[in-house]
């Protein structure tokens, strides 16, 4: 990938992991940030520690994203977006999705519903409601839950006390081509003991156009509210009680139904005691509970046409309970030694029910129908010890105990036939280990080498374990988790005006969950039948990423970054699938006063490596893609204090390509399908205007 991103000072970039760090601790006023420039973020910001990167989430950015997460990762070297539509694509870190990537929103984690992937959880974090988004790549940290073999992705909130009664906010509009508009209000007043905060977004875009004007089902709405009430009586001291609430729907470009409802409820609970004795740094708890409520039809978002086989419409209604907890503890157990112990737990059901007679018998009339429960439990120790002021190690352990039913009674086959389950009322019990031991030096000012191993076991997720089949049966209850081995290395480098980072992987994965689909099997008198199945591989993987910024004459800013990934089946000795091309991008920004403009050239080669059929939970490779090249221009202005008005034109010259791991197309009514993949947007002009208020 490249890295153009005309960003926040480079001053400000250096300082975000400190200041990421001071904003959860109640202690500690964050110091007001510097001005930003007139500028808007290409690509995150480089690495200021091994294999972290930290992104400010309310800074304008190109290209323009939609109104969910995984949008805003897509600038970050090694991620990439499986497209299915407008809104709600499933984010890939170096090939891997799905579970693989651990996501939580303010500490908690969200589990999606839809057994076709249209909610993975990315598609409840309206990223502008968040302060910052913390990536941590690889299995290298056990704080944040388990099976993290591709990363951890953190989206987090401050909530420094007040030192005396105020308030501060940001609010921010944006409009843009294909009807597209995003509305975000967040403001939190409060005194030194408490303080309220409230959040408010909703964002909204029509049928995008492809490079060739074709019109592409993509339409979307959705709004979130956030509320959080917090008690600070001191500096060391911090509870706080939340709330969200945030719906939607969005039209899908690659099935034949849409996503009518996407409601989310939570409620939330944290403390932090920091400072309790030289050997007690800090102790936290989090318990919460989070639902997802998901309804997909074919009648809803677009035009039902009644068809041979029905002549009403369709519509299935998952749902999702996930209830956790987390407690943790910083001891300083010597001057140069921070050990962190903790336990977290999740439990989490699932449960369906469907109607193919939506007008007759509703599906909302028909009781819910349980058809998985997981829940987990781990223990976690992190440990950071410094040799010397140069030499560093990091190193963690974590346990978890996992237990997994299956009440299904039945499997569908299809929509009109089911089957007995074979594995109904099983249950599964499995201890799983995961660690890592990372070294660090300082080499001189400002540059860093390091060198961590990694492993990590995961437990088969909900559409890996329960809505597919295996080769062998029609369930694929028994699946065995997967386990991953990497080894990451790296160097950093921050001297004055030039930033530089490079880092590289080597992974072994054992039994790595494939999905495979139009796999053949015996269907009795009817012959053979097509289904998708899970089944377990050998696979390796390798690749890095390198970035590099700096700025010329004190005003001309140039950013690049490339990535690439490299997988391999070593079971079906083929390429590993759903693995996105050699990926680069390069940034040339003019800054000047309260001014900036600046180009966004991204360059994606040709991947001829697939395996087809084959890949993860979101989708399987439909064949090798060309390569192209997307320029971007934007221009940015800072009126007054607080104030950034910004604008661009994304994808300039209207180029019509599709990125390689996304969806194939659908055949919908009313639209014409031209491609064998959904086509990215073609030229798109926005203009956004942000205010920040307060202290």
């Amino acid at each position: 990938m490249i890295l153009s991103r005309l960003c926040i000072r480079l001053s400000l970039v250096c300082a975000l992991p400190v200041a990421a760090a001071e904003a959860d601790d109640p202690a500690k006023k964050p110091a007001p940030k510097p001005e930003p420039a007139a500028v808007v973020e290409v690509t995150a910001p480089l690495p200021t520690e091994p294999l972290v990167t930290v992104l400010d989430a309310k800074a304008p950015r190109q290209p323009v994203p939609a109104h969910d997460g995984a949008e805003y990762l897509k600038t970050i070297p090694g991620f990439s977006v499986i497209r299915k539509g407008g809104t709600d694509g499933d984010p890939v870190l170096r090939g891997m999705a799905g579970s693989r990537l651990i996501m939580l929103l303010d500490g908690e984690q969200i589990l999606g519903g839809c057994g076709m992937r249209m909610d993975p959880p990315t598609a409840y974090i309206f990223p502008e409601s968040y302060d910052r988004i913390t990536v941590v790549k690889g299995p290298q940290t056990v704080l944040y839950g388990p099976g993290n073999s591709a990363g951890t992705v953190r989206f987090e909130r401050s909530n420094a006390r007040f030192q005396q009664p105020g308030f501060e906010g940001f609010a921010s509009l944006m409009g843009g081509s294909f009807g597209r508009h995003d509305e975000v209000f967040d403001a939190r007043v409060g005194t030194s003991d408490v303080y309220v905060r409230g959040i408010g977004t909703r964002s909204h875009s029509d049928d995008y156009e492809d490079g060739k004007g074709t019109s592409i089902h993509s339409k979307y709405t959705r709004w979130s509210a956030n509320a959080a009430f917090g008690w600070t009586p001191n500096d060391n001291t911090l509870l706080e009680v939340t709330g969200a609430r945030s719906n939607g729907e969005a039209a899908y470009a690659d099935r034949t139904m849409d996503g009518a409802k996407f409601l989310r409820e939570n409620l939330g609970l944290k403390g932090q005691f920091r400072h309790l004795s030289t050997l007690v740094e800090k102790v936290e708890f989090q318990a919460y509970r989070n639902y997802a409520d998901h309804i997909m039809d074919n009648y809803s978002v677009r035009t039902f046409t009644p068809t041979m086989m029905s002549s009403q419409p369709s519509a299935m209604n998952p749902d999702r309970t996930t209830k956790g907890g987390r407690l943790a503890a910083d001891l300083r157990v010597a001057s140069t030694t921070l050990l962190e112990l903790g336990f977290d737990a999740q439990t989490n059901e699932h449960t369906g029910r469907m109607s193919m007679m939506q007008w007759s018998m509703p599906e909302e009339a028909k009781p819910r129908v349980p058809d998985a429960r997981f829940r987990n439990m781990g223990l976690f120790a992190e440990v950071n010890h410094a040799f010397t002021t140069q030499d560093r190690l990091v190193g963690g352990l974590r346990a978890d105990r996992w237990h997994a039913e299956d009440p299904r009674a039945t499997v569908a086959l299809t929509m009109m036939s089911t089957v007995p389950n074979p594995t109904a009322d099983q249950q599964r019990d499995e201890t799983l280990t995961s660690g890592f031991l990372r070294y660090e030096r300082e080499a001189g000012i400002g540059s860093t080498w390091y060198a961590g191993v990694g492993h990590a076991e995961r437990f088969p997720d909900y559409w890996e374990a329960i809505t597919k089949e295996s080769r062998t049966g029609v369930s694929a209850f028994n699946t065995r988790p997967e386990r991953t081995t990497q080894l990451d290395i790296g160097w950093i480098q921050q001297t004055g005006t030039v930033q530089a980072s490079v880092s590289a992987f080597y992974g072994k994965v054992g039994d790595f969950i494939l999905i495979e689909s139009n796999v053949a099997k015996p269907a009795g008198m009817m012959g053979t039948r097509l289904t998708t199945v899970t089944r377990n591989v050998d696979a390796t993987t390798w690749g890095g990423e390198v970035g590099a910024t700096t700025k010329l004459a004190g005003f001309l800013k140039v950013d690049a970054t490339l990535a690439y990934t490299h997988g391999q089946n070593d079971t079906d000795a083929k390429p590993l699938a759903q693995i996105a091309p050699l990926e680069a991008r390069l940034g040339l920004g003019y800054e000047v006063d309260a001014w900036s403009v600046g180009l966004l050239l991204r360059g994606v080669a040709r991947q001829d490596r697939f395996a087809l059929n084959q890949g993860n939970i979101v989708g399987q490779d439909l064949g090798a893609t060309g390569g192209f090249g997307i320029v971007s221009f934007h221009g940015g202005w800072k009126p007054a204090h607080g104030w950034l008005v910004s604008a661009g034109v994304d994808n300039l010259f209207n180029r019509l390509y599709a990125e390689h791991i996304s969806r194939g197309t659908s055949v919908l009514p009313g639209y014409v399908v031209q491609s064998l993949r959904v086509n990215e947007p073609g030229r798109m002009a926005w203009l956004k205007a942000s205010f920040t208020f307060g202290r």
